[in-house]
């Protein structure tokens, strides 16, 4: 088939670093094309010049046609740009945060994109998407109303292609209502109902439970059967193997290797399965402790998230959450961080009750440091990114300017972030990099506890390596307790001593981390682990659940 993206001599600059150098690209219709590579190797940047778009100050030069339409030329982007982007290519940033609107019902939005793209749309002025909140006027007569009836029935098609329920309670939900990996699939809605011919997409894997990555892996295949052009760029390698028919790697801004995708990534040698063994005798003190917890969204204690939640990290310990996505892991998270107010039971650190976070002392902020998933949002823009990591240990622990800059580069050192990186500001990083920053900033306070929400999934398996031994450091060197929360079960169990498991904002498994992965006592727990290696789980891992045990949305075809 003729290529739908054609890239040649790509070269893309800011700030002086070259973060494009002289790429070569083709992508045909009908199939899975992948981009791979270390984070800031230039996968974002090469995504986001397909749409003609690049970052602040970046400055492309090369040729990129999409469809026929000459997006980028030598003088950078061009006006006809904007005639592809959305109805012809759509792009699903990293983060699903940067995508959806906070304000918003997300049927509101799906109905609005579809109108606005595709051909039997409307201009966006009125109609309603069937959820309470109007695109406009709000009336649906003659004519437009079949115009905004289509965009409606669009909006449905894209939330089933993504996986989601279409119906009406759904629709009505804001971003804020759903779970990091339904957040993302919302995201990928958004793309689809644009009716594209070429997807972009942009480690959408990112905050999915190993069940999830499966069905979003026969969901890419089935787009790519039906003529879409999808870029896939991953650091999930077990998801690029599984989809992808070839493989260009990027390192430092250069084409490294291109191929056939089993050329390219040879596929690994199959871990063995986990072994249940009698478990370490450790400290029985709790550093951090929560114990009859529950929580909800809204007012009058609707929308319950969690139910009755105990969970303890002792010193020097590792306790790890894992669970589907939505199952409640990041509002427990963020109770004991004191960022969720809406809660009731017991949260203790040292011993002492933790109060939120608004009423804390700065001892207690210090002591319990979160590290969340998308962090973009958490950086000033107008500073470089190594001054606020060190402005940590200035507030916190009284540290001066210059001292605090010390050891904030030698913690951002350890972590593989280089001198380069040092005078650049958010928007110059890649999420990788700025989640190993995050990270820094966390580390600056010396915390008693370290909650890591996902702060791996934007990280490729060297940056990885290198942030696990931080933790292992930091939990030998300074008995630091850490609570691992993250879908990765091969990463738990290196990692973590005690394992709790989620579902539908309950505890159903927990114990040593190899006693429950080895004697799982719940279908959840047997479910996450049949599906956890993407490509050989087999058809049993997406055998229905059976009778008795809570099924999600987030589990069903």
């Amino acid at each position: 088939m003729e290529p739908v993206i054609e890239v040649g001599g790509l070269t893309a600059r800011a700030d002086g670093a070259l973060l494009l150098d002289g790429v070569d690209l083709t992508v045909r219709a009908g199939g899975v094309t992948a981009l791979v590579g270390p984070s800031g190797s230039g996968k974002t940047t090469l995504a986001l010049a397909l749409l003609g778009e690049t970052a602040p100050a970046v400055r492309l030069r090369g040729s990129v046609r999409v469809a026929g339409v000459d997006v980028v030329g030598e003088e950078g982007p061009t006006r006809a740009a904007r005639d592809v982007r959305g109805r012809v290519v759509s792009y699903m940033p990293q983060h699903p945060a940067h995508a959806l609107n906070p304000a918003r019902r997300i049927g509101s939005v799906l109905t609005e994109l579809a109108r606005l793209h595709r051909p039997d749309g409307t201009d966006g002025s009125g109609g309603t998407d069937g959820s309470g909140d109007s695109g406009g006027t709000g009336r649906a007569g003659g004519a437009g109303g079949g115009r905004s009836a289509a965009g409606r029935e669009h909006a449905a098609g894209a939330l089933r292609a993504a996986g989601l329920p279409d119906d009406p309670g759904f629709r009505r939900r804001f971003p804020h209502q759903f779970s990091g990996g339904q957040r993302q699939r919302v995201a990928l809605a958004q793309v689809l109902a644009c009716g594209p011919s070429v997807l972009v997409l942009d480690e959408p894997s990112t905050g999915l439970d190993t069940v999830a990555r499966l069905r979003l892996a026969d969901r890419l295949t089935r787009l790519a059967a039906d003529g879409y052009a999808l870029l896939l760029l991953s650091h999930d390698h077990d998801l690029v193997r599984a989809v992808a028919a070839r493989t260009v790697t990027l390192d430092r801004g250069r084409v490294a290797a291109a191929g056939p995708t089993p050329e390219v990534l040879p596929a690994p040698a199959a871990p063995p399965p986990p072994v249940a063994a009698t478990a370490p005798v450790r400290p029985s003190g709790a550093v951090l402790e929560a114990r009859g917890l529950t929580a909800w969204l809204h007012a009058g204690r609707r929308g319950e998230v969690l139910r009755d939640v105990a969970v303890r990290v002792p010193e020097g310990g590792c306790t790890a959450v894992v669970g589907p996505s939505g199952s409640g892991k990041t509002v427990l998270a963020r109770c004991l961080a004191g960022l969720h107010e809406r809660h009731r039971g017991h949260l203790a650190f040292r011993g002492e009750p933790l109060p939120v976070l608004r009423r804390r002392t700065a001892r207690q902020i210090r002591g319990v440091q979160y590290v969340w998933q998308e962090v973009r949002g958490s950086f000033d823009d107008r500073r470089t990114v190594l001054e606020q990591v060190a402005r940590t240990a200035v507030r916190l622990r009284g540290l001066t300017p210059r001292e605090a800059e010390r050891q904030a580069r030698a913690v951002w050192e350890r972590l593989g972030l280089s001198s380069e990186h040092t005078a650049r500001h958010a928007a110059a990083l890649s999420g990788g990099e700025l989640q190993r920053a995050a990270l820094s900033r966390a580390l600056l306070a010396e915390p008693g506890v370290l909650i890591c929400d996902e702060i791996t999934t934007a990280l490729d398996s060297v940056s990885t390596e290198l942030v696990t031994a931080e933790i292992t450091r930091l939990r030998e060197e300074s008995d630091t307790a850490v609570l691992w929360i993250g879908h990765d079960l091969a990463l738990v169990e290196r990692l973590a001593d005690d394992l709790v498991v989620l579902d539908s904002g309950g505890v159903v498994d927990s114990g040593d981390s190899r006693t429950v992965l080895g004697a799982p006592r719940s279908e959840t727990t047997r479910l996450l682990l049949r599906s956890r290696h993407l490509g050989t789980a087999g058809p049993a891992a997406l055998e229905p659940v059976p009778p008795g045990v809570q099924r999600k949305e987030h589990l069903q075809p």
